[in-house]
């Protein structure tokens, strides 16, 4: 796979997915990959944030499944992750429907099943949320 997103790069960036389904995890890896990302990926979100907390440099972008197994759901580790980092862009993923009050800005909501392009969307509208005009719906449009 060869992906050339216009305007998109991830070069140099350190992005830290959390997906329990196997599928899903590599396919997002290896979409960041090819955008020019450094990943680490877990599939859970107790793993994910002990490597976070470790990290010795910079991490410029989580990507997280609400959904993961173990205590700390998808938001609930964003907002850990946003009390040390409170600028780290986020995305949060699920394919269930969430109330409108689980997600607190500044978190970028993409809905499951994504598309390559949505995924591209949502990428820089958590890394440039000024200077995007996403065609996303916004969260309570979705239908959730």
């Amino acid at each position: 796979m060869k992906l050339d997103i216009e305007g998109l790069s991830l070069l140099g960036k350190t992005v830290i997915v959390v997906e329990d389904d196997p599928t899903l995890q590599t396919l997002l890896v290896d979409i960041l990959i090819e955008l020019g990302a450094t990943c680490d990926a877990f599939d859970n979100s107790e793993d994910a944030l002990i490597h976070l907390m470790g990290l010795k440099s910079d991490c410029s972008l989580i990507v997280v499944d609400h959904g993961v197994p173990g205590s700390i759901k998808g938001m609930e580790f964003i907002s850990m992750a946003h009390e040390r980092w409170p600028g780290l862009p986020a995305i949060l993923t699920s394919g269930y429907q969430l109330d409108a009050s689980q997600v607190t800005p500044p978190v970028t909501y993409l809905f499951k099943p994504w598309s390559i392009d949505e995924l591209a969307q949502a990428i820089g509208q958590a890394l440039h949320p000024s200077d995007v005009h996403s065609t996303l719906q916004p969260f309570d449009q979705q239908g959730l």
